[in-house]
């Protein structure tokens, strides 16, 4: 499974929860699937995904998931101490480990080559990791909601995309239709 189908698998278990999700293409991937207000699509802003989310879970106490990918977290690697030291239990971080820049040209990440993201978490602090296959991801994903605990999932999958329209609708109302979400 590529990411675009993990997506559309987990689609119904995310579409009541306030979601964050990773810039470019998956972003451009939950938008096409299953565009909901609960959704913030990242536009221009690489590894800020899992901090944001972070963000919004300690702000309020509705589930909070972030949609990041392996690149994504590599960047910025200081998420993960972050999230270990600032418990959320209605904080989810879903990795999306497709071993690849994916919105980028598939060029490889480390995580991809020798870096587990998952014994990376785990060193960091990260109290409740879990590493997955891509056709385990919503039944995990939902077990995790269902705890009621912070959780990491390392999601493995295959690098690949597909083709799709770029997200049109003004950053402004992403944002307002996520605060309102938020709110309601």
């Amino acid at each position: 499974m590529i990411r675009s189908e993990v997506l559309r698998e987990i689609a119904p278990v995310i579409r009541d929860h306030l979601v964050i999700c990773n810039i470019g293409l998956p972003s451009q991937e939950l938008h096409m699937i299953d565009d909901q207000p609960s959704n913030f699509y990242m536009l221009g802003t690489m590894g800020l995904s899992s901090s944001i989310g972070l963000g919004v879970a300690l702000a309020q106490d509705k589930t909070v998931i972030s949609i990041d990918g392996d690149g994504s977290v590599l960047t910025n690697f200081g998420t993960l101490p972050t999230i270990a030291n600032n418990v959320a239990d209605n904080y989810i971080l879903l990795i999306i480990d497709n071993g690849s820049y994916g919105s980028t040209g598939d060029q490889p990440t480390y995580a991809g080559k020798k870096t587990s993201l998952t014994a990376v978490a785990k060193a960091c602090g990260c109290e409740n990791v879990i590493e997955c296959q891509a056709d385990q991801t919503a039944r995990v994903l939902q077990e995790a909601i269902d705890s009621r605990k912070m959780t990491v999932i390392v999601c493995k999958c295959d690098s690949g995309n597909i083709k799709l329209p770029v997200i049109t609708m003004d950053p402004v109302v992403i944002r307002d239709r996520f605060m309102n979400a938020v709110k309601a």
